[in-house]
């Protein structure tokens, strides 16, 4: 049997904040479908959707997203002013560069080459 990826679903606090936050860096409208649930479906990716949870995040995520990035500082910096943080500096070695990153919940996500 195979199957394929529906959405990419995260928990969180405030989903109409992360689904615009997501939406801004990759492209999408963001809906609303309640107070608990909001989903967008950037262009030629899975539907990201938001559900709200109680309890907060704790850890480090034990899954994390790779985006590729022509220039990982140039998308940092959008990034940021769209309300993500950064984690330590740009990693480059022989495979290419990744910045590691933090959504406005802490998520999270890195912006790669190579």
């Amino acid at each position: 049997m195979r199957v394929s990826v529906q959405e990419i679903v995260f928990d969180c606090a405030d989903p109409a904040v992360l689904v615009r936050f997501w939406a801004g860096l990759l492209g999408g409208a963001p809906v609303d479908r309640s107070g608990d649930w909001s989903y967008v479906d950037p262009p030629g990716f899975a539907r990201l959707a938001f559900q709200r949870v109680p309890e907060g995040k704790s850890v480090k995520n034990r899954v994390h997203l790779d985006l590729e990035a022509e220039e990982p500082e140039r998308a940092a910096e959008e990034a940021l002013s769209l309300g993500a943080a950064r984690v330590g500096g740009l990693v480059t070695d022989e495979q290419g560069a990744f910045q590691v990153m933090r959504d406005p919940e802490g998520n999270e996500f890195c912006f790669v080459t190579g």
